[in-house]
């Protein structure tokens, strides 16, 4: 009633920042519905979908891996099929490849949950980053909160914004949606500005 903000978790109470890029990236993975052929529901209504496809028609479940600089929001992201170990370490390789190819030459700690995918399968690629993983304590995914922050922005600015006709089409438009967001897309954390604001030029 007031318009003061309340916060209900003390969670979100403890932020933080950390002061360079690489110093510590988030990395996390989004679990999507995928689109039918011709659009689903919220192309045809809900009504028009539980008539023109069988309830019990699979069409399975993409997996958008994503990786967010802590720093300078900067984020990588892609659609696969599964979130088994080697797809997530091989992401992390292009992820960290792609953060090169912006200004950040060295990621020093990557943080997770502990998913057995990357309790267990990343260990070779951070060895060979020279960096070290970092696990969040068991049910608090606040404590990864900028890639989740990420993973709402994705469902509704990119997988929800609007009424694809095909999974194909969603997951074209995912790229330029990710450009858009680290060039930009402005930030409240940073004062307004897009994530490469925070980066030297390359």
């Amino acid at each position: 009633m007031t318009g003061q903000l309340i916060r209900a978790s003390k969670h979100t109470a403890v932020r933080y920042e950390r002061s360079r890029p690489g110093e510590l990236v988030h990395m996390d993975v989004k679990k999507l519905a995928r689109i039918p052929d011709g659009g689903g529901w919220r192309a045809h209504g809900r009504a028009a979908g539980s008539t023109s496809r069988r309830r019990d028609t699979v069409v399975g479940y993409d997996y958008v891996h994503s990786v967010v600089d802590d720093h300078s929001r900067l984020a990588y992201s892609e659609i696969h099929s599964d979130e088994k170990g080697a797809t997530c370490a091989a992401f992390l390789d292009r992820a960290a490849a792609y953060f090169t190819g912006h200004g950040i030459d060295r990621i020093e700690r990557v943080m997770t949950d502990n998913a057995w995918a990357y309790r267990w399968s990343l260990r070779g690629v951070i060895t060979a980053l020279g960096a070290r993983q970092k696990f969040i304590r068991p049910h608090c995914p606040s404590q990864n909160g900028k890639v989740e922050r990420l993973n709402r922005t994705l469902a509704t600015e990119w997988a929800y914004r609007q009424a694809f006709s095909s999974n194909d089409q969603r997951a074209a438009a995912l790229a330029p949606w990710i450009e858009h967001y680290n060039t930009q897309r402005r930030h409240s954390a940073l004062g307004g500005r897009p994530p490469i604001s925070r980066l030297a030029p390359t």
